[in-house]
Protein backbone atom coordinates (compact mmCIF):
# COMPACT_ATOMS: atom_id res chain seq x y z
CA UNK A 1 0.00 0.00 0.00
CA UNK A 2 3.09 2.06 0.83
CA UNK A 3 4.43 1.98 -2.84
CA UNK A 4 1.06 3.87 -4.05
CA UNK A 5 1.12 6.82 -1.78
CA UNK A 6 1.83 10.14 -3.35
CA UNK A 7 4.71 12.02 -1.81
CA UNK A 8 2.53 14.59 0.12
CA UNK A 9 0.51 11.34 1.76
CA UNK A 10 3.90 9.78 2.50
CA UNK A 11 4.98 12.48 4.17
CA UNK A 12 1.31 13.08 6.28
CA UNK A 13 2.21 8.69 6.82
CA UNK A 14 5.25 9.20 8.34
CA UNK A 15 4.44 11.58 10.54
CA UNK A 16 1.54 10.01 12.02
CA UNK A 17 4.26 7.07 12.79
CA UNK A 18 6.46 9.64 14.16
CA UNK A 19 4.00 11.05 16.44
CA UNK A 20 2.72 7.41 17.08
CA UNK A 21 6.32 6.27 18.26
CA UNK A 22 7.09 9.00 20.16
CA UNK A 23 3.64 8.59 22.34
CA UNK A 24 4.61 5.41 22.74
CA UNK A 25 7.71 5.64 24.35
CA UNK A 26 6.41 8.46 26.49
CA UNK A 27 4.02 5.31 27.76
CA UNK A 28 6.51 3.23 27.91
CA UNK A 29 8.59 5.71 30.07
CA UNK A 30 5.45 6.53 32.43
CA UNK A 31 5.45 2.98 33.34
CA UNK A 32 7.14 2.66 36.66
CA UNK A 33 8.85 -0.64 38.33
CA UNK A 34 5.97 -1.78 39.47
CA UNK A 35 4.23 -1.51 35.88
CA UNK A 36 1.69 1.52 37.09
CA UNK A 37 1.74 4.88 34.97
CA UNK A 38 2.71 7.72 36.85
CA UNK A 39 -1.15 8.88 36.24
CA UNK A 40 -2.27 5.59 37.94
CA UNK A 41 0.16 6.29 41.57
CA UNK A 42 -1.24 9.80 41.66
CA UNK A 43 -5.11 8.39 41.37
CA UNK A 44 -4.17 6.21 43.95
CA UNK A 45 -2.57 8.02 46.45
CA UNK A 46 -4.12 10.26 49.40
CA UNK A 47 -2.48 13.17 47.95
CA UNK A 48 -2.16 14.18 44.35
CA UNK A 49 -1.65 17.37 42.07
CA UNK A 50 -4.30 19.12 41.84
CA UNK A 51 -4.95 21.29 39.52
CA UNK A 52 -3.44 24.86 41.63
CA UNK A 53 -0.16 22.59 42.03
CA UNK A 54 0.13 21.56 38.32
CA UNK A 55 -0.38 25.69 37.21
CA UNK A 56 2.27 26.47 39.78
CA UNK A 57 4.74 24.85 38.11
CA UNK A 58 4.77 26.93 34.94
CA UNK A 59 5.60 29.73 37.29
CA UNK A 60 9.59 28.89 37.75
CA UNK A 61 11.10 25.55 37.68
CA UNK A 62 11.82 25.95 41.53
CA UNK A 63 8.24 25.64 41.71
CA UNK A 64 7.76 22.27 39.71
CA UNK A 65 10.93 20.51 41.40
CA UNK A 66 9.88 21.45 45.22
CA UNK A 67 6.63 19.46 44.43
CA UNK A 68 7.36 15.70 44.41
CA UNK A 69 5.26 14.73 41.95
CA UNK A 70 6.54 17.87 39.65
CA UNK A 71 9.48 16.71 40.18
CA UNK A 72 9.00 13.05 39.17
CA UNK A 73 7.31 14.25 35.72
CA UNK A 74 10.24 16.32 35.17
CA UNK A 75 12.73 13.54 35.72
CA UNK A 76 10.20 11.48 33.38
CA UNK A 77 10.31 13.82 30.89
CA UNK A 78 13.83 14.42 31.12
CA UNK A 79 14.45 10.70 30.49
CA UNK A 80 12.54 11.23 27.34
CA UNK A 81 14.96 13.78 26.12
CA UNK A 82 17.90 11.68 27.20
CA UNK A 83 19.23 14.86 29.42
CA UNK A 84 18.44 13.67 33.03
CA UNK A 85 21.97 13.60 34.26
CA UNK A 86 21.04 18.21 35.15
CA UNK A 87 18.48 16.66 37.13
CA UNK A 88 19.93 14.14 39.12
CA UNK A 89 23.85 16.02 39.82
CA UNK A 90 20.71 18.90 40.74
CA UNK A 91 19.93 16.80 43.33
CA UNK A 92 22.94 15.32 44.53
CA UNK A 93 23.69 18.85 45.66
CA UNK A 94 20.73 19.31 47.67
CA UNK A 95 21.26 15.86 49.31
CA UNK A 96 24.95 16.71 49.68
CA UNK A 97 24.16 19.95 51.20
CA UNK A 98 22.21 18.82 53.63
CA UNK A 99 25.03 16.52 55.62
CA UNK A 100 26.67 17.38 58.52
CA UNK A 101 29.39 15.44 58.94
CA UNK A 102 32.68 15.76 57.48
CA UNK A 103 32.81 11.98 56.87
CA UNK A 104 29.27 12.09 55.26
CA UNK A 105 30.38 14.61 53.27
CA UNK A 106 33.78 13.67 51.85
CA UNK A 107 32.24 10.68 50.98
CA UNK A 108 28.93 12.13 49.36
CA UNK A 109 31.50 14.48 47.58
CA UNK A 110 33.82 11.93 45.79
CA UNK A 111 30.67 10.09 45.19
CA UNK A 112 29.21 13.01 42.95
CA UNK A 113 32.75 13.79 41.26
CA UNK A 114 33.19 10.42 40.23
CA UNK A 115 29.01 9.98 38.75
CA UNK A 116 29.02 13.44 37.33
CA UNK A 117 32.20 15.58 37.26
CA UNK A 118 35.23 13.74 36.41
CA UNK A 119 36.42 13.67 32.38
CA UNK A 120 34.03 10.48 31.07
CA UNK A 121 32.12 9.99 34.15
CA UNK A 122 29.07 7.93 33.55
CA UNK A 123 26.81 11.03 33.49
CA UNK A 124 29.36 13.65 33.01
CA UNK A 125 27.52 16.97 33.13
CA UNK A 126 28.76 19.93 30.55
CA UNK A 127 30.97 22.10 32.92
CA UNK A 128 33.80 24.44 31.75
CA UNK A 129 37.09 23.74 32.78
CA UNK A 130 37.49 26.52 35.55
CA UNK A 131 34.30 25.58 37.28
CA UNK A 132 35.38 21.55 37.13
CA UNK A 133 38.43 22.83 38.53
CA UNK A 134 37.50 24.46 41.13
CA UNK A 135 35.55 21.37 42.32
CA UNK A 136 38.87 19.66 42.18
CA UNK A 137 40.78 22.27 44.27
CA UNK A 138 37.54 21.65 47.45
CA UNK A 139 37.42 18.39 47.43
CA UNK A 140 40.45 18.15 49.76
CA UNK A 141 38.10 19.55 52.23
CA UNK A 142 34.83 19.50 51.02
CA UNK A 143 31.88 21.99 52.41
CA UNK A 144 28.52 22.45 51.36
CA UNK A 145 29.23 24.96 49.09
CA UNK A 146 31.64 22.43 47.30
CA UNK A 147 29.34 21.57 44.18
CA UNK A 148 27.10 25.39 44.53
CA UNK A 149 28.36 26.96 41.49
CA UNK A 150 28.08 23.75 39.24
CA UNK A 151 24.69 23.21 40.51
CA UNK A 152 23.66 26.93 39.59
CA UNK A 153 24.70 25.69 36.16
CA UNK A 154 23.23 22.88 35.88
CA UNK A 155 20.43 24.60 37.14
CA UNK A 156 20.29 27.51 34.69
CA UNK A 157 20.44 24.84 31.98
CA UNK A 158 17.35 22.87 32.96
CA UNK A 159 15.94 26.02 33.59
CA UNK A 160 16.54 27.85 30.13
CA UNK A 161 16.33 24.55 28.26
CA UNK A 162 14.54 21.82 29.43
CA UNK A 163 11.78 23.39 31.49
CA UNK A 164 10.23 25.72 28.84
CA UNK A 165 10.39 22.50 26.35
CA UNK A 166 8.69 20.35 29.34
CA UNK A 167 5.87 22.89 29.75
CA UNK A 168 4.62 22.53 25.81
CA UNK A 169 5.42 18.85 25.84
CA UNK A 170 2.46 16.21 25.88
CA UNK A 171 3.39 14.86 29.29
CA UNK A 172 2.63 18.42 31.10
CA UNK A 173 -0.51 18.68 29.43
CA UNK A 174 -1.91 15.43 30.20
CA UNK A 175 -0.40 16.20 33.96
CA UNK A 176 -2.48 18.95 33.39
CA UNK A 177 -5.60 17.64 31.55
CA UNK A 178 -5.55 14.80 34.13
CA UNK A 179 -5.68 17.02 37.72
CA UNK A 180 -8.34 19.13 36.51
Amino acid sequence: MREHLKPSMEITHLKGMKTKTWRNRIQLLLKTDSSKSIFSLMKNRPYRPTADDVSQWEQSLESLLSNKYGKAAFYIFLKSEFCEENMEFWTACEDFRQQTSEKDLASKASSIYEEFIRNEAPKEINLDFHTKNAIVQSLQQPNASSFLAAQRKAFSLMENNAYPRFLHSDLYRQLSHSAS
